[in-house]
């Protein structure tokens, strides 16, 4: 009988071996390289000249100081802040409200909820560039219904928050599906036995649904937040981060510095920041996870 049952423990091993070596290759190719890649150019003074000699010298963390030490860098910071919180509150809100709003049934629901994740659908180069004939301050739509034209894209003190509008409409789809669907999950009873008792609506989402959908909002926040922190294309397609840098996140900050400055390793060093903020807010997102499993 030992013999049999070693084989098949055997056997069962090579075949979980086999169909886990695909996804291992898979991973190693596509993310653990690039990542280490990355990783090493931000440690490089790799610029235009490297294309031509394969050669760049190691420099250690001095690409890291240089994004640091810029005059610039403050400004660029408190700007990715401002947008990543702005928008992530503003998609949040408005995501929140309609997922309550379809979580009633009524007719014609399901036609306008399909029709609210046409941002979603639409590539973002075609979104972008909508909002930007939009927003223009000669022909746009928005200033036609303005006494006096805004200069929504021209303006240091309007062109991020222009960005940021765009940026929650984008977003809001994505928001309202993954809260609708954590709506859903919730027992209609509760909402049953509420009424009974006599508990407002603002009660019973208070003491029902926000702690029952405490897990689904604490998913869109850290998805809506990696995501957002890293936006590049929106920003750099209505206004390449101007005027005057009034716009200008670590994102596409790091694209001048790569694509525009051809500092390669300045450019890698200032996205790795990035990478980073990201990883240390999954970090504290996977740990507050295991305190409410062992809770």
């Amino acid at each position: 009988m030992s013999a049999p049952r070693g084989r098949w423990v055997i056997s069962t091993r090579v075949a979980a071996i086999g169909f886990m070596t695909p996804v291992f290759v898979f991973l190693a190719i596509f993310f653990v390289y690039p990542i280490g890649r990355v990783v090493l150019l931000s440690m490089q003074d790799y610029t235009a000249a490297s294309f031509v000699t394969g050669e760049a010298d190691f420099v250690g963390l001095d690409n890291y100081e240089r994004v640091i030490n810029d005059p610039l860098f403050e400004t660029i910071v408190w700007h990715t802040v401002l947008f990543t919180v702005c928008s992530l509150v503003g998609q949040f809100t408005i995501g929140m409200a309609l997922a309550l709003f379809f979580n009633r049934r009524f007719p014609l629901s399901v036609t306008l909820r399909s029709l609210l994740l046409l941002p979603w659908l639409l590539p973002l180069i075609v979104s972008a560039t909508t909002w930007r004939w939009m927003f223009n301050e000669q022909f746009g739509i928005v200033n036609a219904f303005l006494p006096d034209p805004v200069g929504w894209l021209s303006d240091p003190d309007i062109s991020l928050w222009t960005v940021i509008i765009t940026n929650i409409w984008l977003g809001i789809p994505f928001n309202m599906v993954l809260l609708y669907g954590g709506l859903q999950g919730i027992p209609q009873n509760l909402y049953e036995a509420a009424a009974i008792d006599g508990a407002s609506s603002w009660r019973a989402f208070r003491s029902i649904t926000w702690p029952l959908l405490r897990p689904v909002t604490s998913v869109t926040l850290l998805l809506g937040l990696v995501y957002t922190i890293k936006v590049f294309d929106v920003i750099w397609i209505m206004t390449k981060g101007g005027p005057v840098n009034s716009s200008n996140t670590m994102a596409t900050w790091a694209y001048q510095f790569s694509f525009t400055d051809l500092e390669f390793g300045v450019g890698a060093a200032a996205g790795q920041l990035l990478v980073l903020v990201a990883l240390v807010f999954g970090a504290i997102y996977i740990r507050a996870q295991r305190r409410e499993l062992r809770a």
